[in-house]
C-alpha cells in the first residue's frame, strides 16, 4: 500500500479513557468493528489520558492502565502499523490547541453540557475547571488531525456537536482550516446492557459485577454470568422492553458466537435459563481466549509497547503540528 493512498483515506478519530477495565460491550460495540475499517478510513486510536485527570487518579494505576489499553487495542486486532495508536499526553498540540479553541468557545456552550452536570453531581467534591472545559480538548483531539468521521456514544454526541460548532465558527473567521467532522454509525451494533441492571448499558464505570471485562478469568465470567439478572418468566425470547436480562443474554451470544437473533432464540427454543447462561458463557469464554493469550504476550514486552507508543506519537505529532501551525498562522501568533 503507497503512502499516497493512505493520505487520500478519509480520517477516523476515536478516544479512549485509561480510566478501567475495556468490557465486552466496548468490545463487541466498537473495538471489534474498527478493525474492519483499516481498508476504509485511516483510523487514529487516541489513549486520552489528558481527560482521565477530571477525576483524581492514583497515578500509578493511570500509568498502568494506559499500558494495559495499548496492549488490548493491539490484541483485539488493532495493528499499530496501519492504525495510529498512541497517548494524548504525548502529543503536546492537543494541549496547545485546546487554549487557542477555549478563545472560540462559549461559557453558555459549555454550562448547557449534559455530562458536566451529571459528573458534577458524582463528583461533588471535585468540580474542575478540566472538568467543564472537557469539551474543548475533545474538540481538540478531534480537529488536529482533520477528523471526518468520529465513532460516538449517545453520551458523546454532544461534544461532537459542540466540536462542530467550534470548527465552524473558527473557519468563519479564517477560512477553511477545520474540517468539519461527521458522527460515525455502525451500521448494526449491538448494544450490550448491564447484567446487573438490564435497563442500562454495560459501563465500566459500574461495579464489576455488573460488566464482563475483557480480561476476566473464566470463573470470574461464570460467576457473573450465572448472576446476570434474568426475569421470573422462564421463556427465552428477545424481548428488550419486557424481557430485558434474557434478551441481553440472547443479545451476547448472538454477537460473539455470529448467529443471528432469531436463530439464537431458535437455538434455545424449549432450553431454560440455567442453559442459555451455560452456553452464553462458554461462548464468552471462546470468544475472550485469543485476546487474552495475545495481551499476556504483549504486557510482558513493555519495550515493544514503549516502542509503539513512541513512534505512534512521533506519526501523530507530525500530522497534528501541520494544523496547528496553521491555526497560529491564522489567528496572528509570530512564527520563527
Amino acid at each position: 500500500m503507497t503512502e499516497t493512498k493512505i493520505k487520500t483515506k478519509p480520517i477516523l478519530f476515536s478516544g479512549v479513557q485509561p480510566s478501567g477495565a475495556i468490557t465486552i460491550g466496548n468490545y463487541i460495540g466498537a473495538i471489534r468493528n474498527f478493525v474492519l475499517l483499516k481498508d476504509s478510513y485511516r483510523c487514529l486510536f487516541s489513549i486520552v489520558d489528558l481527560h482521565a485527570l477530571t477525576v483524581r487518579r492514583e497515578p500509578a494505576l493511570l500509568r498502568r492502565r494506559t499500558v494495559e489499553l495499548a496492549a488490548l487495542y493491539i490484541a483485539c486486532g488493532l495493528d499499530p502499523e496501519e492504525n495510529l495508536i498512541y497517548c494524548q499526553s504525548h502529543v503536546p498540540e492537543h494541549a496547545e490547541l485546546t487554549w487557542i479553541l477555549s478563545c472560540y468557545t462559549y461559557m453558555g456552550e459549555l454550562s448547557r453540557m449534559t455530562q458536566f452536570k451529571a459528573k458534577s453531581e458524582t463528583n461533588s467534591d471535585n468540580i474542575n475547571a478540566g472538568l467543564f472545559t472537557y469539551p474543548v480538548l475533545m474538540a481538540a483531539d478531534i480537529l488536529l488531525y482533520q477528523t471526518q468521521i468520529v465513532p460516538v456514544g449517545a453520551d458523546q454526541k454532544q461534544h461532537l456537536e459542540i466540536t462542530r460548532d467550534i470548527a465552524q465558527r473558527f473557519n468563519a473567521l479564517y477560512g477553511e482550516v477545520f474540517v468539519v467532522p461527521e458522527v460515525y454509525m455502525h451500521k448494526e451494533t449491538a448494544k450490550i446492557m448491564s447484567l446487573s441492571d438490564p435497563s442500562r448499558k454495560m459501563s465500566k464505570s459500574d461495579p464489576e459485577e455488573s460488566y464482563i471485562s475483557l480480561l476476566d478469568s473464566p470463573d470470574d465470567i461464570r460467576r457473573k454470568l450465572k448472576r446476570a439478572v434474568t426475569d421470573s418468566d422462564t421463556n427465552i425470547a428477545f424481548d428488550p422492553e419486557n424481557k430485558p436480562g434474557v434478551s441481553n443474554l440472547i443479545t451476547i451470544y448472538s454477537a460473539l458466537s455470529g448467529d443471528s437473533v432469531e436463530k439464537t432464540v431458535e437455538h434455545f427454543n424449549g432450553k431454560g435459563y440455567g442453559d442459555l447462561k451455560k452456553e452464553v458463557t462458554e461462548v464468552v469464554i471462546e470468544s475472550l481466549k485469543p485476546i487474552q493469550d495475545r495481551y499476556n504476550e504483549l504486557i510482558k514486552d513493555k519495550q515493544y509497547i514503549n516502542g509503539v507508543l513512541k513512534n505512534n506519537a512521533e506519526r501523530a505529532g507530525s500530522i497534528a503540528q501541520r494544523t496547528l501551525k496553521k491555526v497560529y498562522k491564522k489567528v496572528g501568533l509570530y512564527q520563527l
